[in-house]
């Protein structure tokens, strides 16, 4: 059978539904108890959780706060069962967090590996699949490292957490396919195969540079890109020949 037919604007409905008033200051003292027992059992699960998620991290928030909010304003859900609850999930957050710290193999499977996304001023099209980002998105990570051109950096790294580690030449770069500015805004151009070239060039595909002193050929990665100008500095124009 159904239920009575909601009266629209019924605002006894809309803001205390259908239980007494007294139930705010229940509502009250389940936030507090349910607050404090989340601050001791995040106190459990120790610094490293606080600093920095990981996937592991990240499906114990998603778990906590799905299992905190119910007992918070359901008066059907007791508070022991919502506390039970959490305290198994920092139980099993820490007997993880455990076998990670022992378990290489348990740590691969639980957060991954790092993934080497340019070496050389030489970017992975394939390691970029495996690690989920597009050219743009390197890019963009590249360059809120200071990045300008690929030649600046001699390796990056996709690390476990997300952040890009990049490892760039002391001195003078070698010139690079330019990432400055943003290829949305301003995409190099792309040079005519069949006109001869003096100087450096670099692949749209994959970064790889080249001297060359005549007609432009093929890459080794495949791609069917194109050729650019490789540049040291993208602001100052193309690398000398």
């Amino acid at each position: 059978m159904s239920g009575p037919p909601i009266v629209p604007f019924d605002w006894q409905r809309i803001w205390l539904g259908d239980v007494p008033p007294l139930f705010l200051l229940e509502i009250v003292f389940r936030t507090v108890v349910i607050f404090l027992w989340l601050l001791l059992l995040l106190r459990v699960t120790g610094k490293r959780s606080l600093a920095q998620l990981s996937g592991l991290d990240l499906a114990i928030v998603i778990a906590l706060g799905s299992a905190a909010g119910d007992p918070l304003f359901y008066p059907e859900v007791p508070l022991l069962h919502a506390m039970l609850a959490l305290a198994l999930v920092v139980a099993l957050q820490r007997g993880l967090s455990w076998l990670v710290v022992r378990s290489e193999r348990v740590e691969t499977l639980m957060e991954g590996q790092p993934v080497e996304l340019v070496r050389d001023g030489v970017f992975s099209l394939r390691a970029l699949e495996t690690a989920n980002l597009s050219r743009e998105d390197l890019f963009e990570k590249l360059r809120a490292q200071g990045a300008a051109q690929l030649g600046e950096v001699r390796r990056a790294y996709f690390e476990q957490d997300g952040n890009l580690t990049v490892f760039s030449h002391d001195g003078d770069p070698p010139p690079g396919l330019p990432v400055v500015p943003p290829w949305d805004l301003e995409k190099p151009a792309v040079l005519d195969p069949d006109v001869p070239h003096q100087g450096f060039v670099a692949c749209l595909n994959c970064g790889r540079v080249e001297r060359v002193s005549g007609l432009l050929g093929g890459c080794e990665c495949g791609g069917k890109d194109g050729w650019t100008v490789a540049v040291t500095d993208p602001l100052a124009g193309p690398a000398g020949v």
